[in-house]
Parts: C-alpha cells; structure tokens; sequence
C-alpha cells in the first residue's frame, strides 16, 4: 500500500461525528430550531410594528447622533411581510452569504488534503507522553482553529481519540472534551478574523477589519492561560483520587478509538503554512489598501487552489470537495439571511431607530455614575448577547439579529462601535460553552460520554473566570470609547 493510500486508510478509521439531527436528541425536547426562532422573530417584528411609532435618527457617516431622534411618518407593513421581506432579507445578506459560501469550499478542500487533520494528529502524538504539554498545546491549537477560520464542527473526530488518551494517562474524558471545546469557545469569543462572527460583526457596525486584531490575540493567551489551568488543576484533582472524577461511574471500555490520523508530510506543511501567509496578506492588505470581504474571499479562493495543487488533489475531486464544504454550510447561510429580515422589517417599518430610542433612554438613568454610565452600557451589552446566544446558537445569525441594534447604540451611549462588537463576540463565544440548544455542544457530549448536568458543574466555575476577564476588558474598552 502507498503511503498516500496508507493516509486515507487512517483517515478513514476517525470516527465519523454525529449528525446534527443525531446530536440535537441530546437537547432538551421540544426546544424548536434556530431557524424556526429566527421566523418566529421575524413575525414578532411585524407585529412590533404596528405598535411602535415611527421614528428616526439623523446620522452622520453610518453614525448615529445622539438628540436628533423625531417621529417620521410611515405607512403600516401589509399582512404579509414576513414572507415578503425573507427574500430581501437574503438579497440584502447576499454579500456575506457567498463569502460564508466561498470559505466553506475553501476549508472543504483543505480537509480533504489531510492537512488539517495531520496538524492535529500530529500534536496529539507529539505531546500526548506529557500532560501538561498536551493541555496547554491541545487547547490553544483548537482555540486559534477556531479564532481564525471558524473551526468547530471539524474538532468532532478528535474527541473519542484525546477521551482514549486522557484515560490511558490517568485522567479522564472531561479533560479531553476540555480541551476540545474550551478551545474552541475561547477561539470563537476572542476571534481575530473569524469569518463567520467577528468578520461579520465588523461588516453590520461599518468597523475596520483590523481594528483590536492586537488586543483580541492578547485577550485569547489570557483566557487561554485562565482555561488551561482550570483543566489543569481538574486533571491534577482526580490524578490524586480518581473518585473525584465527574465520570467515574460511565464504562468506557471497549471504545476502540486508535491514535492515527493523516501523516504531515512536506507537502501538508505547505497547505498550512500558504494559509497562515494568507492571513498575513489579508492583513498588509486591510492596512495599506483597505480590503474587506472581497479581497479575504479571493485570498480563500487562492488558498484552496494552491492547498489542491500541494496536495495533489484531482480538479474533480477539488470541484466536489468544494461543492460539498460550501453545503455544509447551506444551513448558516439560511440563518444569516433570515435573521437579516428582522432588520428589513424593522427598518421598511421605520421604527429599527425607535427601538435603539428605548433601549438608550433606559441605559441613559446610568448617566448618573458618570464615566461608570460607559461601563454599564457596555455591560448590558454583553448580558443581551449572551442570552440572545440561548436562543439563536447560530453566531453569524445572532450578529445579524442584534448588531444592527448594538452598533448605532454604542454611538448613543458614548462606548465606540468596536466594544459593541466585542460584547458580541465574547457573549457569542463564551455563552456556547454551555448552551443545551448548541447542537455541536450536545453532540461532543455524547461522543464523550458526558452527561450534560456534570459537564456544567466542570465548565461553570472556568465561565466565571472567563466573564470577569470579559467584563474587565468590556470596562476598559468603553471607557476608552474603543473605535
């Protein structure tokens, strides 16, 4: 057998994640999908409509002024626009539709080299002997996955491995899944260029890509540093006494999950390091010529026929490869598009600026702390972002229900339109670590064979630390009035 042929034969033994359908059993019963409360959202807007007066803003530059709202008139919406609005919801997300579109081909062919799954496998192997390492290596390779390309779902054939591992070093799978998906919530709630949340928070709030990229690296190694150790300090726990183990009492024998995965050979090294060059172009590119999402899609683009060519991938396979991660991603593309119709309505209604109006005048009783009215503004966004996360687990779907909100509300109460995005991303990303309506969160759990009740009483105390941290830098920003 050739060492190419060897490499697809390991690959195929990883263990296939469920399917979302699979994995939502695990959420509690009856809780309705995303999409199902995006459109109930979308019909309570209408109505909304019919009760709020009319009203707008004068603005300057995408930039609300604060004292200059006045009633306008406006005539009421028909019956039925919210069916009509749903395909100008889609036609008006359309930019931000074929980008998610574009980047899950990209990452589509990726994988289909190997390259991804040999970084990790390789990892794994490398550190898998010394637990601290593995940790702390384990968790900042799935945070920065996520903090830069959105990575989640593709973490799932991981688990049963790093559970097998975790177990044969005396530790156990809370500590495997730890590592999984603490990564990738504290890549998600500090992203530097995520394209499928903060890219997409940036583009609503009209703020430059590259605005905080230095503090949200420096915010991920913090929250890093704080999830590792909490890991660390449960697997040192339960080293000491094993009946301290949230697990102690689920068989995990006979789960035949072999360490293999792709090799990283030279060629795979190249797929990874043209894409950390594409990040790097990307940047030089946001600084010295303004690009956006056009010129990130093209980078994609350009990635994904350079990761084939290393890779030796056929076209064909490539053309399927695409075409199949692009599906996958059909599902966010919907949601993001629906949500968008929320604004539609509202703003077709003319009442998107009398909403903003109510919700400034409530923030605004704070006016009497002073500086510290900031602070609580800044706050109150996070606490919005985090619950909005319990009913739309979607990230870029909640983007597009709430920044449109936050955006021109963080001009009115004075904290920059870069700490409303950072409200969003932090409650975004760190409300996912226990959300029961995430179907990637029910589904790891049941790879892992955790009971969801026992995963919070793991993840809870680690969530504390990491919203301290987030409201300290929320604090700071805002009084910063971060642009």
């Amino acid at each position: 057998m050739s060492s190419k042929a060897s490499a697809c034969h390991r690959r195929a033994r990883l263990p296939r994640p469920p399917s979302e359908t699979h994995a939502a059993r695990n959420a509690p019963r009856g809780f309705p999908e995303a999409l199902v409360l995006i459109f109930a959202m979308i019909v309570a807007a209408q109505v909304l409509t019919y009760v709020l007066p009319a009203g707008e803003y004068q603005r300057d530059d995408r930039q609300v002024l604060a004292g200059t709202y006045h009633a306008v008139e406006a005539a009421p919406l028909p019956w039925h626009a919210a069916l009509t609005k749903v395909p100008r919801g889609l036609e008006a997300a359309a930019e931000i539709i074929f980008f998610v579109f574009l980047v899950g081909g990209a990452i589509g062919v990726i994988r289909a080299t190997g390259a991804i799954d040999a970084a990790i496998g390789a990892a794994i192997r490398a550190l898998g002997g010394r637990p601290i390492l593995l940790v702390g290596g384990m968790t900042t390779l799935f945070a920065v996955g996520s903090s830069t390309i959105g990575m989640a779902e593709e973490y799932m054939p991981f688990v049963p491995i790093l559970v097998a591992m975790c177990i044969a070093l005396k530790m156990d799978a809370v500590v495997a899944l730890g590592m999984v998906y603490l990564g990738a919530g504290i890549g998600y709630g500090t992203a530097a260029i995520n394209p499928f949340t903060v890219m997409i928070a940036k583009d609503i709030a009209g703020q430059d890509p590259s605005t905080g990229f230095g503090l949200r690296w420096a915010l991920l190694a913090g929250m890093l540093a704080i999830g590792v150790h909490h890991i660390l300090r449960y697997a040192r726990r339960i080293e000491a006494d094993p009946e301290r183990s949230l697990v102690r009492d689920i068989d995990y024998s006979g789960g035949g999950h072999e360490l293999s995965a792709a090799d990283l050979t030279p060629a795979r090294l190249g797929i990874l390091g043209s894409f950390a060059a594409m990040i790097g172009v990307f940047i030089w590119g946001v600084n010295t010529h303004g690009w956006y999402l056009v010129e990130l899609a093209a980078l994609f683009l350009g990635v994904t026929i350079i990761s084939a060519a290393l890779g030796r991938v056929s076209a064909n396979r490539t053309a399927r490869s695409f075409t199949s991660g692009a599906a996958e991603l059909t599902g966010t593309a919907l949601l993001i598009g629906f949500a968008r119709t929320i604004e539609v309505v509202l703003s077709d209604a003319r009442v998107i600026d009398t909403v903003i109006h109510g919700i400034a005048s409530l923030l605004q009783r704070a006016e009497g702390l002073g500086a510290g009215a900031a602070v609580v503004s800044a706050w109150g966004m996070l606490a919005v972002q985090s619950v909005c996360n319990f009913l739309i687990p979607s990230g870029s779907g909640q983007a597009y229900v709430t920044m449109p909100i936050m955006a021109p509300l963080s001009d009115l109460t004075g904290v920059g339109r870069e700490t409303s995005v950072l409200a969003y991303q932090l409650g975004d990303g760190l409300m996912n670590l226990i959300v029961p309506t995430n179907a990637l969160l029910m589904g790891m759990l049941l790879l892992a064979r955790i009971p969801y009740q026992r995963w919070l009483r793991f993840i809870l105390p680690a969530m504390v630390k990491l919203y301290v941290v987030a409201m300290l830098i929320l604090a700071v920003a805002a009084l910063m009035r971060f642009e």
